[in-house]
């Protein structure tokens, strides 16, 4: 299992992106959060995991220089390698795993809020840029007719719906979409959520991805109670999610489940 040590829940960077507005010229600068943490459990060919949701952005027109607004989730790597990694000391993005937590989209006008469409550009950047991306689709997520198939014959590129992977020396699970009506994409009722949560859990993991998930023990840590119940039953593990933002990412359960929030925010896990 993974498990945090340490976290520092202030940003010791963040990165200047555009978030949508609600109507046409409504678009406006926001920051995404960069975070570090140490901790135990990762293998030794890796140095660290970057954890990251909900980039639902896209870049300023600064580094656009012109051409159509990418994806945050589409720059976000080259900046990490270019000038964030390096500037804590990671000097190797071969030696760095991601975690993706769901949701990468946002529409190209930055006039809507909840627009959903394909991320597969975003996968393939961690991918092209790091050692391998294992993760999960958020609601928001869609990814185009070939996509799929692209992304499981990627070596590097692990996508999970519902189940588990193994990654070098890391088994690691996943559970894609949120709680809410089964006939909408990536959506599933409260009590199939939850039981797939608890096949998880008892399947000796080193972390879990899933989009939606349990509220914390903390005030504010928004989830659903009753998943949050069955992660405190459970098999300590690690829990990586997104969907709902909670100002402190993180959060530990009576039996040592770790729960960490990476809505519109980037967590660095370097090894401890």
């Amino acid at each position: 299992m993974i498990r945090i040590t340490q976290i520092e829940r202030e940003p010791f960077r963040s990165e200047r992106f555009l978030n949508a507005g609600r109507g046409q010229g409504s678009f406006y600068v926001d920051f995404l959060p960069i975070h570090t943490a140490v901790a135990d459990g990762l293998p030794d060919d890796l140095d660290a995991i970057i954890a990251t949701a909900d980039l639902q952005g896209r870049e300023t027109f600064q580094q656009a220089k012109g051409q159509p607004l990418r994806l945050l989730g589409e720059v976000l790597p080259d900046v990490l390698v270019s000038e964030i990694l390096p500037s804590i000391g990671l000097n190797d993005p071969e030696r760095i795993a991601v975690l993706l937590a769901g949701d990468f989209y946002t529409v190209p006008a930055l006039d809507r809020r909840g627009g959903s469409g394909d991320v597969t550009s975003v996968w393939m950047a961690f991918a092209e840029n790091f050692n391998w991306v294992a993760g999960v689709a958020g609601n928001h997520d869609s990814f185009g007719t070939d996509s799929r198939s692209r992304l499981k014959s990627n070596g590097r590129m692990r996508f999970i719906d519902q189940g588990t992977v193994k990654v070098g020396e890391l088994k690691i699970g996943g559970l894609s979409g949120i709680i809410g009506d089964p006939s909408r994409p990536w959506r599933r009722v409260e009590a199939d959520f939850n039981l797939e949560v608890e096949v998880l859990l008892e399947s000796g993991l080193d972390a879990i991805v899933m989009h939606d998930g349990p509220s914390g023990a903390l005030d504010g840590q928004r989830g659903y109670d009753s998943t949050q119940a069955i992660c405190a039953a459970g098999r300590p593990t690690l829990i990586v999610r997104g969907h709902a933002h909670w100002d402190d990412p993180f959060s530990e359960l009576a039996n040592g489940t770790q729960i960490l929030n990476v809505d519109q925010r980037v967590v660095i896990v370097r090894r401890s």
